[in-house]
């Protein structure tokens, strides 16, 4: 699970804005784009994983996978939002 007092001091490495959790909704929109395979990453590369934590920029135009406790905060592995489709 992932510690949410990191989310003082993380932020999106791309545009520099806050991260906050995604609420059931996003999770939901993302894990249905997992099921129908059709959710990418911004590299192009399929995410096949249910998700069970993700953050999000705080503009909404990122969203970054929790792995066991860790975010990945990597530009190429952010997953563009909003979902297309």
């Amino acid at each position: 699970m992932f510690d949410s007092k990191l989310l003082d001091i993380l932020c999106c490495p791309e545009t520099r804005e806050k991260l906050s959790l995604a609420d059931d909704a996003l999770l939901g929109l993302l894990n249905k784009a997992v099921s129908a395979g059709t959710l990418k990453n911004a590299a192009g590369e399929k995410i096949s994983e249910p998700l069970a934590e993700v953050l999000v920029n705080a503009g909404g135009t990122r969203a970054y996978i929790v792995r066991d406790g860790i975010p990945v905060l990597l530009a190429d592995e952010a997953i563009p939002l909003p979902l297309e489709g």
